[in-house]
């Protein structure tokens, strides 16, 4: 699996595994471009391919200000349980531990128990809920956080599983 920074010419495969993954609140191309163009400052988008132009998930992390938050996740169904979430996510934590965040939020699907299993492996915690988050289906959102995201690396490669 290959684990690189996202370009807009990566939109198109983007998009199409975005719109199947979240069909009633997918981003649009616009909302992709406008963080893209947020580059290095304050965002960084990676994604995973099996190889070259295979594209088997994508991942953004916003981080200014000593606070990170992770903006989106999403991998390929066919390739959940196999690795992709994780080496996305730990590219996102990498990344906030250099940019010194002293912690890390995120919001979930409160309906999404693979996720959530996957976030509190590598540390986070509940710390609120977003009633009614996402629309149009009206499910809630779980906020979770990752105190201490500078010392993650440790963290990070337990979670790795070494």
């Amino acid at each position: 699996m290959i684990v690189r920074e996202m370009t807009e010419a990566d939109l198109p495969a983007v998009l199409e595994l975005e719109h199947a993954l979240f069909p009633e609140d997918a981003w649009s191309e616009g909302m992709f471009r406008d963080e893209l163009r947020q580059r290095p400052a304050t965002r960084f988008y990676v994604l995973a391919e099996e190889r070259p132009g295979a594209l088997l998930g994508y991942a953004g992390l916003a981080a200014a200000d000593g606070t990170g938050d992770v903006q989106t996740i999403g991998v390929r169904p066919a390739h959940w349980g196999r690795g992709v979430g994780t080496a996305l996510l730990s590219a996102l934590l990498d990344e906030a531990a250099q940019r010194g965040c002293d912690e890390v939020f995120l919001e979930v699907r409160a309906d999404n128990e693979r996720a959530k299993k996957l976030y509190r492996r590598f540390g986070f915690e509940e710390v609120g809920v977003r009633k009614r988050y996402y629309q149009p289906s009206g499910v809630d959102a779980i906020v979770m956080c990752r105190p201490d995201a500078r010392a993650g690396a440790e963290a990070v490669r337990e979670a790795r599983g070494g």
